[in-house]
């Protein structure tokens, strides 16, 4: 059934696929945030997880590969973050956006002999004759794997955070990092790795984008999909099972406006094609200030440093 032009289930299908690399960047995102560190840094990450995954993928041919590499890249640069702001006690906002520079920049270099170049296919997983069911097997059974990583990636964090030992002690230094340091955890040792794992899933959203949702190496790939994650996290208020309708809510409108064009609707895409954005930031304006009822469910330690000596 079609309306106005629009095929309903290929527009689900399509924006389930849209959703992944930032759901898979905040996501990781959201991890870091529980543990009291903001980092701005993860367009640079997704970027630098995008070149890095896809050279590792055309030059061995395996996805899987790619895939790996895209998470190595991002983490990479995420231990830069988390060394400057961890050891060095660096401010995190600035070097948040100076990550983003290098990530960009460096990209870019790395990627310049590799325009052009196609990576290998990533297959879809077979169902079987569950592919092949109608509506709900184009909706939902239809998709490569990272599809259903990113939504497992959800449930794992919304699990360890709610019922494990590991997800209590996250949130107690998120918290309150002096009380933390008093019990005798390791905050920046927690820190670091929370760091580590936003920067490995934000290369894995990148690496998504350059081998699956393109799939070619261009400058810029990410077109600020990571700040679009960033946004995600405190619209979602911290939750993970948020950031999985946020995702899809932002995946949604990106594949609308596609779709409205290509039936030849009269309203301006422009419209459609800014509104992720002009959400983007009136979601940063209103945590910067302090005000409304997201920023109350922040984690009070968020964006401050930590050091033993104090």
């Amino acid at each position: 059934m079609m309306f106005g032009g629009i095929d309903p289930t290929l527009l689900i299908a399509s924006l389930m696929v849209a959703s992944v690399p930032i759901m898979l960047a905040a996501i990781g995102e959201l991890v870091v945030e529980k543990a009291g560190v903001l980092n701005l840094g993860v367009e640079g990450m997704m970027i630098m997880g995008a070149v890095v995954g896809f050279v590792a993928a055309v030059k061995t041919g395996s996805p899987v590969l790619g895939f790996l590499g895209g998470a190595a890249g991002g983490a990479c640069l995420a231990l830069v973050f988390a060394f400057l702001t961890q050891f060095l006690l660096a401010n995190q906002v600035a070097t948040g956006l100076a990550l983003t520079l290098f990530g960009l920049g460096l990209s870019s270099l790395i990627g310049q002999s590799f325009v052009g170049q196609r990576p290998p296919l990533t297959g879809d997983v077979p169902f079987g004759p569950l592919a092949d069911l109608p509506v709900l097997g184009r909706i939902l059974f239809q998709h490569d794997s990272l599809v259903y990583v990113s939504i497992l990636a959800v449930a794992a964090v919304w699990a360890v955070l709610k019922f494990t030992r590991l997800g209590l002690i996250l949130r107690a230094v998120g918290e309150s990092h002096e009380a933390a340091h008093a019990l005798g955890y390791k905050v920046r040792r927690i820190r670091v790795l929370a760091i580590l794992f936003g920067g490995a899933m934000a290369g894995l959203g990148g690496a998504y984008l350059s081998l699956i949702r393109v799939p070619q190496w261009t400058d810029g790939i990410t077109a600020g999909a990571g700040w679009i994650a960033l946004a995600i996290v405190v619209f979602a208020s911290w939750k993970p099972w948020r950031v999985l309708l946020g995702a899809y809510l932002f995946g949604g409108i990106t594949v609308l406006q596609l779709n409205l064009q290509a039936a030849g609707a009269k309203i301006p895409v422009e419209y459609l094609s800014m509104s992720p954005y002009l959400i983007t930031i009136l979601v940063l304006v209103i945590m910067s200030s302090g005000r409304g009822k997201a920023a109350l469910n922040a984690p009070a330690s968020l964006g401050q440093n930590f050091h033993a000596a104090r």
